[in-house]
């Protein structure tokens, strides 16, 4: 790691409590992308910056503590962002106890977070974290950088600093909003990933494991692993999403992810390059993380162009995400597969239109979901389908609607959620408007935590939602049909992965466990 740091990007780690049994074995460990993206930004603006991955090493608190006391740095960047919806929060609390350990440890170096859950709560974060000393709002490029060339501990001087919050005489103040990156900006001020700073232990990216299904349901094939970005953001406004928060420009005490719908691209030929260091890297299995990859034939085509003539369609296993409702084409499926993206996730949501309608997520009634999947599946491409139960409107008769739903495409790989009030969320806002109740900690707004504490809906109490989605996820696990089709694609070593993963089952508070 070194000493004589200008920054060190820390990624907390916490993944027992918000996995549960499924942590060990289970879950994914991804590369701490906003951490890599921060750590490229501020190196080219000339500062020395290192990551300190809690997460990948699988560090005890007291073994964190002890690494950033030996470790010379001005500043300590907590990056608490995820991949997914929901992580941004629930790293919140490995994040919290780590920053909190370090201050009890008598360390003085200043803190300061930066995430999707502090662009939605900056005040929050400041009122009740006492060891936070910053927070950076939106994606905290520019912010950072300004931070950085100044006296930190001036307190005068933080003032200047547009898109940042901290306290002043005890209360929380937050500066002028700052921009975030623009299209323009986007190669040259968000330069790539800083892959070279991130831990291993026998080769690059080792300690990096993709999820489980997506390496055909082998232990084995997991690792090295990585993920990349090639656009940031969505044009889209789900309810039930807080992915847009990083474009967030106001200082309202609540932020609404749908308010900040925006999508920026780094050029094709930008992105290749990081593939090409990734591939030079033995990565094999990758995860391009847009929310919506499909969306912009101007940038996806060119890209998918340049990893066919680079021959990666052969070498790399990939999946992307995409709207059920972008994916038409039978040329453009066809173009992805040859560029080596053997999966995608689509968001199919729930087997009823009307509840789709509900949560702006639209009722795609000019397209049969049945037929789009089929499409996929003839070019020969996996789905990941993900589902979520309790989205407003939602009934005993809507989720079963979606179950069957599933059962019957039989995907090879399926995700179901409880819906979650997410902070920058439209959904929290109306819960808190509301007075419904919220997790108890952060670690419960993961949808595997024992604390978990999904949305009612009017006719559906949170914990009966909870029980359904936990069944739904052992019936479809079990479902013959599923079985049978993972044996014939993956063999009988993935049907018996998948049954021991069955096996292991979470226990839920507010279901009485």
């Amino acid at each position: 790691m070194g000493t004589s740091l200008d920054v060190l990007f820390i990624n907390p780690g916490n993944h027992k409590a918000i996995y549960q049994g499924l942590e060990k074995d289970y879950s994914a460990i991804e590369t701490p992308t906003w951490a890599l993206l921060l750590a490229q930004s501020v190196r080219v603006a000339g500062f020395k910056p290192g990551i300190f991955d809690v997460n990948a090493e699988r560090l005890s608190e007291s073994q964190a503590v002890q690494r950033v006391k030996e470790t010379e740095t001005r500043l300590l960047c907590f990056v608490v962002y995820g991949q997914n919806p929901n992580s941004g929060t629930v790293n919140m609390s490995g994040a919290t106890a780590l920053a909190k350990a370090i201050k009890e440890e008598g360390i003085t170096t200043p803190i300061c977070f930066v995430g999707s859950h502090v662009s939605a709560l900056p005040f929050e974060v400041l009122k009740n974290e006492s060891c936070v000393d910053f927070v950076l709002c939106n994606e905290g490029v520019y912010a950072l950088r300004n931070l950085l060339k100044t006296d930190i501990y001036d307190t005068e001087g933080l003032a200047q600093i547009n898109g940042i919050g901290y306290r002043k005489n005890g209360r929380p103040v937050l500066t002028a909003p700052e921009q975030i990156v623009s299209q323009e900006r986007m190669d040259i001020d968000l330069p790539g990933y800083a892959w070279d700073l991130l831990p291993y232990d026998k080769k690059p990216l080792d300690l990096y494991r993709a999820h489980f299904w997506h390496a055909e349901y082998d232990h084995e094939k997991r690792s090295p692993f990585a993920a990349i970005y090639t656009s940031l953001g969505c044009t889209f406004k789900c309810d039930f999403c807080m992915i847009n928060i990083l474009n967030r420009n106001d200082q309202s005490p609540i932020g609404v992810a749908g308010n900040y719908s925006k999508m920026r691209f780094w050029s094709p030929e930008f992105i290749i390059k990081e593939f090409d260091k990734l591939v030079d890297m033995g990565v094999r299995t990758l995860r391009i993380s847009d929310e919506m990859f499909l969306l912009n034939k101007k940038y996806y085509v060119p890209l998918c162009e340049k990893l066919i003539e680079r021959g990666y369609g052969e070498k790399l296993s990939m999946w992307a995400y995409s709207r059920i409702d972008t994916v038409r084409d039978p040329k453009q499926l066809k173009l992805i597969r040859k560029a080596g993206i053997k999966w995608l996730c689509l968001g199919i949501e729930s087997g009823e239109k009307k509840v789709r309608l509900e949560v702006t997520k639209g009722k795609f009634e000019d397209l049969d979901i049945r037929e789009v999947v089929k499409k996929v599946h003839d070019a020969d491409i996996e789905i990941i389908a993900n589902y979520l139960f309790g989205l407003t409107g939602d009934t005993f008769e809507t989720m079963q609607k979606t179950l069957d739903l599933s059962l019957e495409l039989n995907t090879i790989a399926w995700n179901a959620y409880a819906v979650m009030a997410l902070p920058g969320s439209a959904l929290y806002k109306k819960a808190v408007e509301k007075g419904l109740k919220m997790p108890d900690d952060y670690a419960g707004y993961s949808f595997h935590s024992y604390n978990t504490q999904p949305l009612p809906t009017d006719e559906v109490s949170a914990a009966e939602i909870l029980k359904f989605r936990d069944a739904a996820f052992s019936e479809y696990h079990t479902y013959k049909p599923f079985l049978e089709k993972v044996r014939n694609k993956y063999g009988a070593l993935a049907v018996n992965n998948i049954e021991d993963m069955t096996k292991i089952k979470l226990k839920r508070k507010i279901c009485g466990d």
